[in-house]
């Protein structure tokens, strides 16, 4: 997710998203289409919402393993920095400005709230837990499990004060599950380590409510996952000398088949990212190519979360893989409308039932952008985007008006329901 800044907001009245007007040229798209598409209740693939709290409950923090706030400043993309009219817009929309107000009206429903003006029925939720006012069938989550992939020191791989930052945190969340799964240390075996640390917290995810598996590696290290041997990988954690990467290749792809075991797709952050540090052009999901085509892993679903920007003209490609989705998150909260569509155009006309709609509603940590904002912008912007990419289909004659409503609701909600067994 991008950083933004704080801002000082006026509040207005609420406006709902069905009587949401459409941007001033509304000859860009069939405007009976995005009616349709504007009252459809939308699945959410991943979003960062932050759980209701009570008056003198400590803030809750679990809202991401990574969190950008502890990030050095980045420049902005134009639509999201202070001032931005759309961010201001949102703002007054969200319960009339008045977010204060509504939570300790709403309480523990506030965050369902939240989803009702989104027109969102149900919501990925990226999370390190859940908890009280965020539940089923409104709130799904999706824990994260990048803090295994390093059971060794990091100290010589953070390369950057963002990856300090980073690895300092994940060090936190991997003595978390050391202790949920009974250990103080490190098992003395990889073997070990790999039943009763790894495979251990996976089951305890998935009968705890998970219906995916996140990954955030694209902010510590690149896509480039190698095939190592498990005797290489062995004499790694064993003795903590060599390529700290091939135990990490080794430790992913174990996860990577206990995952298809389990049915948990793998959420893999595939966009640029936020901070000044990160490594774009090693986040390029061609990268990933070799693991999409390894065969001991084709029961293994993964979603490329963010859509592959600034490569998701190549991510179409991917499409074609059995088990590859994507979805637009983020895309629509740092992009105009006009881009998205011409992303989500492409994929629609290659393998449409595996797009998703998603948002990336994320907290800022400050009273005036937070997750609600956040995710009114990116539903706004993603209901645009579809609306003008069905609208170009339908002109060119590539599909008829029944067939681009059926779209809209894959998009928006079916694909999901498929991919996750929802009902």
């Amino acid at each position: 997710m991008i950083r933004v800044y704080s801002r000082s907001f006026a509040a207005i009245q609420l406006f709902v998203l069905t009587a949401c007007a459409p941007p001033a040229d509304t000859r860009s798209f069939d405007t009976q289409l995005f009616s349709e598409i504007s009252r459809i209740k939308a699945i959410d693939n991943h979003a960062h919402p932050v759980r209701p709290v009570a008056p003198g409950e400590t803030p809750d923090n679990e809202y991401d393993a990574l969190p950008v706030e502890t990030l050095e400043p980045q420049s902005d993309p134009v639509r999201i920095r202070p001032g931005s009219p759309e961010l201001i817009d949102a703002h007054r929309r969200i319960f009339s400005g008045d977010k204060p107000r509504a939570a300790k009206t709403y309480g523990l429903d506030y965050a369902n709230r939240v989803l009702d003006q989104l027109n969102i029925e149900t919501m990925l939720a990226n999370r390190v837990a859940m908890g009280p006012g965020m539940v089923p069938p409104r709130f799904l989550w999706v824990p994260y499990l990048d803090a295994l992939m390093y059971p060794l020191p990091t100290d010589s791989i953070a390369r950057t004060p963002d990856q300090k930052a980073f690895f300092a945190l994940e060090d936190r969340v991997f003595k978390r599950y050391l202790t949920d799964s009974g250990f103080t240390s490190k098992p003395a075996t990889l073997d070990e380590y790999l039943d009763k640390v790894v495979r251990a917290t996976i089951e305890r995810q998935k009968a705890g409510g998970a219906v995916a598996e996140k990954f955030e590696m694209a902010y510590l290290r690149t896509f480039e996952i190698g095939n190592p041997s498990k005797a290489d990988a062995e004499r790694v954690y064993a003795t903590g000398i060599g390529d700290y990467k091939i135990l990490q290749d080794y430790i992913f792809r174990f996860m990577a088949v206990e995952c298809g075991r389990l049915g948990l797709p793998m959420h893999l952050h595939s966009c640029a990212g936020a901070g000044g540090y990160f490594n774009v052009s090693g986040g390029n999901p061609m990268l990933l190519e070799p693991l999409f085509n390894d065969p001991s892993l084709r029961k293994t679903t993964f979603v490329m979360v963010h859509g592959g920007w600034p490569f998701e003209h190549q991510l179409t490609a991917l499409l074609t893989k059995p088990n590859v989705y994507l979805d637009f998150s983020q895309q629509s909260f740092t992009n105009y409308p006009r881009a998205v569509s011409e992303a989500i155009r492409a994929w629609l006309e290659y393998v449409p039932e595996k797009v998703l709609f998603a948002t990336d509603a994320y907290p800022f940590a400050t009273p005036d952008v937070g997750w609600e904002e956040a995710g009114w912008v990116a539903n706004s912007t993603g209901r645009e985007a579809l609306a003008l990419a069905l609208t170009g289909m339908l002109r060119d004659s590539e599909i008829t008006r029944d067939r681009a409503l059926e779209l809209a609701r894959m998009v928006l909600r079916d694909n999901a329901r498929k991919l996750y067994q929802l009902k």
